[in-house]
């Protein structure tokens, strides 16, 4: 497309920053260390993972670049970015995660396909653009409408960035009209991220962010937007990204029989500890993140310092000197939220953490329960362990 394209090789990638872990260099995915991921409640840009299908695309010109928004609308249309900076901006705070996050526990049960993920394929990040339902109804399709006149319910963003998994074709997916748009499904098409113009890295010029989704639905390098009648046909609609139980493998799998991922489960991760820990007995603080899909806020973080018999609950904090109430208009609906835990080890143990959302939903106990051969959704108790020493670490 005239301004942005999408090179044929990694010959011009942007620079990372050197403390990201790396599990893939070409295509580049990349997490930070789990303690720098904690280290505040928005993410800053060089420590948001990186997760890509191919080379990083490249804007030559940013006054000719445009989406086409096309399909089963009375109207099709070009926007360019100055159309879309003339609608109302908005601003807001959501959590994107990998639906691989975490995915290395998962593996060490069983063999699974994907990028070997820690727990820091997720973020948090201050997200601003124009609302998909203004967008929408430049082309003539009403605020919370569920269809169109000709039959179009799902909305098609397809990208610039080429990949494999599309034979060479563009990476796509889709959401529900009704979801696109929805005002307060607060879908954006945004150009800025932490109140900067978005990077190559996390889709410069134009991106779209749904919150409370995998974030294999939030498309970078938007290329154009299809209404359709039928959910997106692509790979990582139909071929990927999909829950299945543990009986299935791939000698027997069936992906027509699973519905492709939306909402991610409730989720946490202790990110102030690795996975083996040697530490002087005494006061210890315990530190991570919880979250869930869906704008369900958390309700609950548990903490056990004795693999699960006994618990205390964690403190909870979003942004600071404001009270954390889960329902609150005050909190972040789409955001996750830090939890704290002060505890006194006198010997080696199993430290874990486990959260609730307000629907009362509870992440699993054990791994081995929702392995799957994609390795996603690894949504169980976040286990580590620590052994007294009494070494000057």
């Amino acid at each position: 497309m005239p301004g942005l394209r999408a090179p044929s090789d990694y010959a011009q990638e942007p620079p990372r920053h050197p403390a990201l872990v790396v599990n893939s260099k070409e295509p580049f995915n990349a997490e930070p260390r789990r303690s720098d991921l904690v280290s505040s409640y928005v993410t800053p840009v060089e420590f948001f993972y990186k997760r890509n299908h191919g080379p990083i695309p490249i804007v030559d010109d940013v006054d000719k670049y445009s989406v086409y928004i096309t399909g089963l609308i009375g109207n099709p249309k070009q926007l360019f970015m100055k159309d879309i900076w003339k609608l109302p901006k908005y601003t807001v705070t959501a959590t994107l995660q990998c639906a691989g996050n975490r995915r290395t526990a998962m593996s060490r049960i069983r063999k699974v396909k994907g990028v070997g993920w820690d727990v820091a394929a997720i973020g948090n990040a201050i997200w601003s653009g124009a609302k998909l339902a203004d967008v929408l109804e430049l082309v003539g399709i009403p605020k919370c409408s569920h269809a169109t006149p000709s039959g179009g319910k799902h909305v098609e963003f397809v990208s610039i960035d080429k990949c494999k998994e599309e034979n060479g074709g563009p990476y796509k997916a889709s959401i529900p009209l009704s979801q696109a748009a929805n005002p307060e499904a607060d879908v954006l098409l945004a150009y800025e991220m932490n109140g900067e113009t978005l990077n190559r890295d996390h889709g410069y010029p134009l991106r779209v962010i749904v919150p409370g989704v995998i974030g294999a639905r939030s498309v970078k390098w938007l290329d154009s937007i299809n209404i359709i009648a039928e959910e997106c046909q692509g790979f990582f609609m139909q071929k990927d990204y999909k829950m299945f139980p543990p009986s299935v493998d791939w000698d027997n799998i069936n992906w027509s029989t699973r519905r492709p991922q939306m909402d991610f489960p409730v989720q946490c991760a202790i990110c102030s500890l690795d996975d083996v820990n040697m530490v002087k007995p005494g006061k210890i603080t315990i530190k991570g993140y919880a979250v869930s899909g869906g704008g369900r806020g958390i309700e609950r973080l548990d903490v056990s310092i004795d693999g699960g018999k006994t618990w205390v609950e964690a403190s909870k904090l979003q942004k600071p000197g404001i009270p954390y109430i889960s329902d609150s208009e005050s909190s972040d609906k789409w955001a996750w939220v830090l939890f704290e835990a002060e505890a006194d080890i006198r010997q080696s143990t199993e430290i874990v953490a486990k959260a609730v959302d307000i629907a009362g939903n509870v992440q699993p106990e054990n791994v081995e329960v929702i392995w799957n051969l994609r390795g996603i959704l690894n949504t169980s108790w976040h286990r580590v362990h620590v052994r007294i020493g009494h070494s000057n670490l």
